[in-house]
């Protein structure tokens, strides 16, 4: 089951949500709040696997409320959910800890398949928002140095094969850790799925960095 914390200031948004996804076996919504900052709270204190936030929202901003959630809890996913598309706002959410960014017209299967994605570690994004993040990468390609020493860390051991449950037995994090590092990863250097991020990182590490994680894990 599927724990969902649904955030928007809108109440027929929320309850309309709510009931759309609580009529799915596997969904689960334990949360509903109307700002950022009650939305914060409401996330630490039940931990639920995905939230959906509206980057709109009053009292405290979702792009703020998105950076404190994945400061003090990690492992779990935010989708972004807008009314607008510029790239400043995607960025801001990307940035701030989002694996996903869906418009409001999206269709309702499309936000039920994105759920689904990021609990797998994977990605959530309208066409457009997808369409515009890959002309950034394109002109704006990620570096392997800017990439952090965990972020580094995960994506040598994808390359050599490991599953997720390893990557946490691993690096002794939880499974949703992983996953939510996968996604924030993925879309940071601009691929979709673990043999493209694999292959990024053949391409774009050192081969000594490579080799001494391979060996440092043989030994584990």
């Amino acid at each position: 089951m599927i724990r969902i914390v649904v955030v928007d200031d809108h109440s027929l948004v929320r309850t309309g949500l709510q009931q759309w996804l609580s009529s799915h076996s596997d969904l689960d919504v334990v949360g509903v709040a109307s700002d950022g900052e009650q939305a914060v709270e409401m996330v630490l204190e039940l931990l639920p696997d995905v939230v959906i936030m509206d980057v709109a929202m009053p009292v405290l901003d979702g792009i703020s409320a998105m950076a404190a959630i994945a400061e003090k809890a990690s492992g779990i996913s935010i989708i972004a959910l807008s009314t607008f598309h510029d790239q400043a706002q995607i960025n801001a959410a990307l940035d701030a800890g989002a694996v996903g960014y869906l418009l409001k017209d999206v269709n309702p299967e499309v936000l039920v398949a994105g759920i689904r994605s990021v609990v797998q570690g994977g990605m959530a994004l309208s066409p457009i928002v997808a369409a515009q993040l890959f002309h950034r990468g394109r002109d704006q390609p990620v570096h392997a140095s800017t990439l952090t020493p965990r972020e580094r860390e995960i994506l040598l051991l994808i390359a050599g094969g490991h599953g997720n449950k390893q990557i946490a037995r691993l690096l002794d994090i939880s499974d949703k850790t992983v996953k939510s590092h996968c996604g924030r990863l993925f879309q940071r250097i601009g691929v979709s799925d673990r043999t493209q991020a694999a292959i990024w990182a053949i391409k774009n590490l050192p081969a000594a960095e490579r080799e001494r994680v391979s060996s440092a894990n043989q030994l584990a």
